[in-house]
């Protein structure tokens, strides 16, 4: 088993792969990659949203990953998704030594860590990356695809400010500085696909941000799944005993997100 923490030379963010160890008795094929991103509203991390879902996915056959990256003051500035982009690079410049097919690369990120998992795909291609990409070949930090659970996605009516906030380093960031992380706005025709889940009565993101993301993809013709559930409250990760929630109805998300990403 491969463990260790990497940082990612960008503030304290850090990556920990959490990789089977290729062996000459295993002679495993090259597996595809999922970066974790923990959510906890730009404000924190989520331990139930980290090692948890890694395992999943690490069992299901994954090469697994978690960022940790900036959060409350460390934030702003485009920091977060800086941190993405340098992740998705790590993986695909370190892809022989973790056993990764470069080409399939993941992120997937819960709340505000799937408004990160979302950026990583959506402004892959944003100027503020310039500093820390520098030579690096063009979409090497592209995700193939993004996994987003209960993302925080919107900066307008539906908004989970507290999240877009700290993005912009101001509670009094005004509406043009906030749709700079408004996500909906910026899909376009490289945007990657998506699997998206979300319940219908989340208290805390509203479902909205799901089908924002969902709607400008479809304009886009970006292909995406979509999943929305009748009944839970927000932060449900594994929606099992492990995680501390339970809500077996929607725990069926990590199957079909694993088939979604073995297939895509």
């Amino acid at each position: 088993m491969l463990y260790e923490t990497i940082p990612l030379g960008h503030d304290n963010a850090t990556l920990t792969p959490i990789c089977i160890s290729n062996t000459a008795e295993l002679r495993q094929t090259p597996r595809r990659a999922v970066i974790v991103c923990p959510g906890g509203g730009y404000g924190a991390l989520s331990d139930r949203e980290a090692e948890p879902i890694a395992t999943q996915f690490l069992a299901a056959g994954f090469a697994t990953f978690i960022l940790r990256y900036g959060i409350k003051e460390e934030a702003k500035d485009y920091a977060p998704l800086k941190q993405v982009a340098l992740a998705v690079r790590y993986v695909r410049e370190h892809a022989e030594e973790f056993n990764v097919d470069p080409a399939y690369v993941f992120t997937c990120g819960f709340s505000a860590g799937g408004h990160l998992a979302a950026s990583a795909g959506v402004l892959w291609n944003h100027p503020a990356l310039a500093e820390v990409l520098k030579d690096a070949p063009e979409g090497i930090n592209r995700p193939t695809g993004m996994i987003l659970c209960y993302p925080v996605i919107s900066a307008g009516e539906w908004a989970h400010k507290g999240s877009i906030h700290k993005l912009c380093g101001s509670k009094e960031a005004t509406q043009e500085e906030m749709d700079r992380f408004s996500l909906e706005l910026h899909v376009n025709e490289t945007t990657p696909p998506a699997f998206i889940w979300h319940t219908f009565n989340d208290g805390c993101v509203p479902v909205q941000n799901a089908l924002l993301m969902a709607e400008a993809m479809t304009k886009a013709k970006v292909p995406f799944e979509l999943h929305i559930f009748p009944d839970g409250p927000h932060g449900l990760a594994l929606c099992n005993e492990q995680t501390r929630m339970l809500n077996p109805h929607c725990a069926c998300w990590v199957e079909l997100a694993i088939k979604w990403a073995k297939e895509l």
